[in-house]
Order: structure tokens, then sequence, then C-alpha cells
């Protein structure tokens, strides 16, 4: 609704001539795109592309049509924030990151209380990565870059330490020799 009232104002703007642009909203029917263009009577009028080709609202409808959209979604929608039943795929891939993520921590714990000391076990990692894919997908589709890159920091970390355990089981393990270093200088 801000977006639609911050839109109101600047169509009564002095200099409405010198005003185009484009806006991005989630409109049923309609592409995420609205161009706001200049009728020849100097009003203006958003443009919607639709899939039956170009819809023309003015100011009044384009606000009617957004604020019944948003009123009219269930608890569901407004909960997850989703204005298409597409999104409920996406949420619920955001949904599955977050609790690898989160169960990431738990699986980490629970090896520290079997060892009596810190573990971080392959599983830990595993669940990272995964996780953090999950994630970015989710992040990128809400186009949210502060959590593309704060998922995508991690992401490389949790990859080098698959490679060094994939590395680990490869090669045998390096052992110290058991003399002493005075028995060796002797």
């Amino acid at each position: 609704m801000l977006v639609v009232v911050t839109l109101l104002s600047l169509v009564s703007v002095a200099h409405a001539d010198e005003m185009k642009g484009t806006i991005k909203v989630k409109l049923k029917g309609a592409d995420t795109t609205v161009n706001i263009v200049q009728n020849q009577d100097g009003t203006h009028s958003f443009v919607l592309q639709t899939g039956n080709g170009e819809e023309r609202l003015s100011p009044e409808d384009f606000a009617h049509r957004v604020f019944d959209e948003q009123t009219s979604r269930g608890w569901f929608q407004k909960l997850f924030n989703i204005t298409s039943p597409m999104g409920i795929l996406w949420v619920s891939i955001g949904i599955i990151g977050q609790l690898l993520f989160t169960g990431r921590m738990i699986v980490q714990w629970i090896s520290s209380e079997k060892s009596r000391k810190s573990v971080v076990p392959p599983a830990f990692w595993w669940m990272s990565l995964i996780g953090a894919t999950m994630l970015m997908i989710y992040f990128v589709w809400r186009k949210d870059i502060v959590g593309v890159a704060g998922q995508g920091t991690g992401w490389f970390i949790y990859v080098r330490n698959i490679y060094f355990i994939h590395l680990s089981k490869k090669s045998p393990p390096i052992t110290e020799d058991p003399a002493p270093q005075a028995e060796l200088d002797a």
C-alpha cells in the first residue's frame, strides 16, 4: 500500500511530463513489471503486461487493484508472504533449508555430548552445505541480496571442509614418530 501511495503522489507532481518509470509489483494475471506512462491528455496510466496483451489502469484503478489483491489474500498467503500457489514450493524450499541448517547444530551437539569433547562430524558439513544451498535458492527467488551473500560466503567453507574429509578418507592418516627428539639427536 505504501508503494501505491507513493506512486499516486508522484503522479500529482508539478513536472509530471518528466515522470517515466517502471515498478515491480505482484498482481494476479500480470507480469511483475508495471510501466508508468503519460497519456496524450497529460494524465498518467499504469500499463500492465498480461497474458492477453496490455492493460491500462488509471492511478485510482491501479491502487484499487493492488489494495484488493493484498486484502483478499488468505492468512496462509499473508503468513508466508506469497501471492501464488508456486510460492508455496519456494517457501517450502526455504523452510526445509532452514531446518537443515538449524539441525546441523543439533547433530554437532549430540556428537560432542557422546564424545565428551567438541566434535564436528561430517554430517554437520553436509547439512550446512545442503541447507545453505536451499536457502540461497530461496533468497534468489525472494531477491534478497543479504540472504544470498550470507549463505554464499559460508557455502565455500562447507565445500572445502567436505573436500578435506574426502581427502582424509583417501590417504592414510599422518602419525607422529613415537621416538622422542632427544633419542634422534644421539
